[in-house]
């Protein structure tokens, strides 16, 4: 009788603290990044100050929708295999939206084929 639990040497599987704060920060869509970064260069305004995101907001990057605390931090990520595949992306063709997945499962406007006329 007596003794230890012999569960306690099983460790719990957890996700990775890495996994969890990249899921802290809610990110926008692929297709509001897209759209956003397909606007015309007179509707883009230069980064207002925010005290709340990393580095006032200052250190942003476009495609990954991503806020960053210094310039050294932003640039190493401009270097890395995620951003690449990101931009590589956001530079082809339009992703799919919301509509499009509701077409393809039927859920669209009903087609009730040609009107007729009354006469």
């Amino acid at each position: 009788m007596g003794g230890k639990c012999p569960h306690r040497n099983v460790k719990k599987r957890r996700y990775s603290h890495k996994t969890a704060r990249r899921t802290k920060f809610e990110l926008k869509g692929d297709d509001m990044v897209y759209a956003q970064l397909n606007k015309p260069d007179e509707e883009i305004t230069p980064l207002p100050v925010d005290e709340d995101l990393p580095g006032m907001g200052q250190y942003y990057c476009p495609h990954c929708d991503r806020y960053f605390s210094n310039i050294t931090v932003r640039d190493e990520h401009f270097k890395t295999k995620r951003h690449k595949k990101r931009v590589k992306i956001m530079m082809g063709p339009a992703p799919h939206t919301q509509l499009d997945a509701e077409l393809a499962a039927g859920m669209g406007m009903p087609d009730n084929g040609p009107k007729l006329m009354s006469m």
